[in-house]
């Protein structure tokens, strides 16, 4: 749906987090689960894009499964369940900030770190045990892991980054070695989107990129 109307990426990274936030103390039904989904990018596309799909468009890529009230009694119940507080920071919002302290000592063209950190970060939306890492640490990690990925002749975490982050290589030990397992698709995930917008051209083809393993004097 967010490639479809050509969404920004902190659409779909609000969008996931307004759907975790609900769930978390909010029981629903499986067949009402698309409903809260599109009503959730609904909400997001409002506070993050210049031009929102209206609602009739979220009902439309439902083959109108559900109707325009639902919808608006939807949106109506998760405002009011989050006090409307949207303004929250994503991985994505760390991203960005990690990506630039990486571009000024990369080695490597910035262009394919950039779309194989925003990857190895988007993987994570739909795998539910990453919810138990911090947006800044997801963040960090995809940055350690797409430097690893296209470089391993230089260490993949520099004093820039841990000056620009916070965070030191040990402290993303355990979230790096989870996202590399995420790369590999070691469990098989049937969940293929994102790999397949990231094995186009146009991003470079990181999808089809592997990574070495992992060594623990990285995080010395």
């Amino acid at each position: 749906v967010s490639e479809e109307y050509r969404l920004v990426p902190d659409t779909l990274y609000l969008t996931v987090y307004i759907i975790d936030q609900f769930l978390s103390q909010n029981y629903i039904e499986r067949q009402r689960l698309q409903l809260l989904g599109i009503t959730c990018m609904l909400i997001a596309s409002k506070y993050e894009e210049m031009c929102a799909p209206r609602v009739e468009e979220f009902c439309f890529i439902t083959d109108n499964t559900y109707t325009k009230a639902e919808v608006l009694n939807m949106e109506s119940q998760v405002l009011g369940f989050l006090g409307f507080q949207l303004s929250v920071p994503t991985a994505k919002t760390f991203l960005r900030r990690f990506l630039r302290a990486a571009h000024a000592s990369n080695k490597v063209h910035s262009l394919s770190l950039g779309y194989l950190a925003n990857y190895l970060a988007e993987l994570t939306l739909v795998e539910y045990s990453f919810i138990k890492f911090l947006p800044s640490v997801v963040a960090a990690s995809a940055v350690f892991l797409a430097r690893w990925t296209l470089d391993q002749s230089d260490h993949p975490w520099n004093p820039t980054l841990e000056y620009y982050s916070s965070y030191k290589a040990r402290d993303l030990k355990a979230t790096v070695f989870a996202l590399q397992e995420l790369q590999k698709n070691l469990k098989s995930c049937p969940l293929n989107a994102i790999r397949e917008k990231y094995r186009q051209q146009k991003f470079e083809c990181v999808a089809t990129l592997a990574s070495p393993s992992l060594v623990e004097s990285l995080f010395s």
